[in-house]
């Protein structure tokens, strides 16, 4: 576990729940938290009495989850073109290809936003690209909540279930996220190859 890991573990033992909310917050709008480290976590102080309830510790993290995406989202959506235009070029996001990611939201959205829930870093920094395209605000919510109450219901699950185990298996759900990581990223590439091979097929046809 890195020092900045572990920082954010023992803020989370020694705040309880506004410590929880809080940094999950800060790992939905880019700092690396390491929220797949975090929520087994707090099911495991769940576990062994730091923190009261099961359902309380996955609806505070949602809620933080939820919260610091839509902060991220918000920056990009009202930010629209001139957030692009003044720092789009720092990630190579010129007009043709924020046509292309504006097009792409509207009409895969919810997929995409739902699938980077569970994808560590990613996660962390997918609700930017949703606002900037414009993407409904609603579905963007709703599909958020409903990734992020999927990852953190399985992550605290296994951490009530390891309890005191979970330090010594810390190592093995970092190997174990980033299996995780390859069959989502690997789903994503076909999924967007399918997209583009599907959107020059349209243009070029008469």
């Amino acid at each position: 576990m890195s020092h900045l890991s572990h920082f954010f573990v023992h803020l989370v033992d020694v705040a309880g729940y506004p410590g929880l909310f809080f940094v999950m917050l800060l790992g939905n709008i880019g700092v690396p938290v390491g929220t797949e480290l975090i929520t087994p976590t707090a099911g495991a102080l769940v576990a062994t009495g730091h923190l009261s309830s099961f359902w309380g510790a996955i609806i505070v993290a949602v809620l933080g989850e939820v919260a610091g995406a839509s902060i991220l989202y918000a920056v990009g959506y009202f930010g629209g073109r001139p957030f692009v235009d003044r720092y789009g070029k720092y990630v190579k996001l010129d007009e043709k290809k924020y046509n292309w990611l504006h097009a792409f939201y509207q009409r895969h959205g919810a997929k995409t936003v739902f699938l980077c829930r569970f994808i560590p870093v990613v996660r962390g920094v997918a609700s930017l690209p949703a606002g900037v395209s414009q993407m409904s605000p609603w579905a963007f919510l709703g599909y958020t909540a409903l990734g992020s109450l999927i990852f953190c219901w399985g992550l605290v699950y296994l951490g009530h279930t390891l309890g005191m185990h979970l330090a010594a298996l810390a190592p093995w759900i970092h190997r174990l996220s980033l299996f995780v990581v390859l069959a989502i990223v690997l789903v994503l590439v076909l999924f967007l190859s399918r997209a583009i091979i599907r959107g020059r097929s349209k243009s070029a046809a008469p």
